[in-house]
């Protein structure tokens, strides 16, 4: 069969010669064969197709999941760091408070948390991981650090309070609020000298704001002083009891009198530029037993 010759023969019209062709057999089973095979590959190239465009959109699908999930990731990951710091300030509030009632800082460090970061820079340390299933457990570690260490705070809150309540006489005249709206332009501490450039300790705060603007008490106590007093110019002191005190220098007038007890938020003179100054400002200091300690110690607000 695979030898024998088979002949055809075509006919364009009747009266025309008809046209023969010889084939052998194999050459038509081949020819058979190929075409058979082309038409199996080209459903098998179909079906693949089709599984692929099916591949291909579960894929997009998948990659704008992914997506989704890192964006929440991150958004997750920016209000963990906010919250960090949010607990960070409530801490140094309760630092400030314990300042100034008194009560023991011991406490306070021993009863922080020993294990896991507690730095308020997240991103630094949980940003960059590129596996999500590590950076959702580190989240969740974080997120269990946090409530433990609010749960600290609250206890340690309730301390205070309980101290607060016990003690508000003390905190009625400890200097919590600042005595005058402006902007620091020199703070406490070692500073060069707007007069010679040489290194100096500045025993206060400058507080730089326009002349005449109001001053106010940061806390209740008696004026001890009221008056020119050198470098100072026109000063006020204000003795609050329990060895502390406060300073306001470079006044343009005092509104208070020696012997008179103002309260916290009560008006005391107007900043000016008298003594030695470079501009209106008011030189702000607290003294505890006669040293200069960092008003920044005792500010609340």
């Amino acid at each position: 069969m695979l030898f024998k010759k088979y002949h055809i023969v075509i006919f364009k019209n009747p009266s025309d010669n008809a046209r023969k062709f010889q084939i052998r057999g194999w050459l038509f089973i081949s020819i058979f064969a190929l075409i058979a095979g082309l038409i199996g590959g080209n459903i098998m190239l179909w079906k693949y197709y089709e599984n692929y465009s099916g591949l291909e959109s579960n894929l997009a699908h998948a990659e704008k999941a992914v997506q989704e999930q890192k964006a929440q990731l991150l958004s997750l990951s920016q209000k963990m760091m906010n919250i960090s710091q949010d607990l960070d300030r409530v801490r140094n509030f309760d630092s400030k408070l314990r300042v100034m009632i008194n009560l023991d800082q011991e406490n306070v460090q021993s009863a922080a948390p020993k294990g896991g970061s507690t730095e308020p820079d997240f991103s630094n340390n949980y940003l960059p991981l590129y596996r999500q299933e590590l950076l959702v457990r580190k989240m969740h570690d974080f997120l269990a650090q946090l409530s433990t260490e609010a749960k600290l705070e609250e206890v340690k809150q309730q301390e205070i309070i309980h101290s607060m309540r016990s003690r508000q006489d003390a905190l009625d005249s400890t200097p919590s609020i600042w005595p005058v709206e402006g902007w620091v332009t020199s703070p406490f501490g070692w500073r060069s000298s707007p007069f010679t450039g040489k290194r100096e300790y500045h025993k206060g705060l400058d507080i730089s704001c326009p002349l005449g603007t109001p001053i106010y008490a940061p806390a209740q106590g008696t004026i001890s002083f009221v008056g020119l007093s050198g470098g100072y110019g026109r000063l006020i002191k204000i003795n609050h009891g329990a060895n502390l005190s406060t300073r306001y220098g470079h006044l343009k007038m005092a509104t208070v009198k020696k012997g008179q007890v103002v309260t916290r938020g009560e008006l005391i003179g107007y900043a000016g530029s008298t003594g030695r100054s470079t501009g209106p400002h008011v030189h702000y200091e607290v003294r505890l037993g006669g040293v200069p300690v960092s008003p920044l110690r005792y500010i609340l607000n």
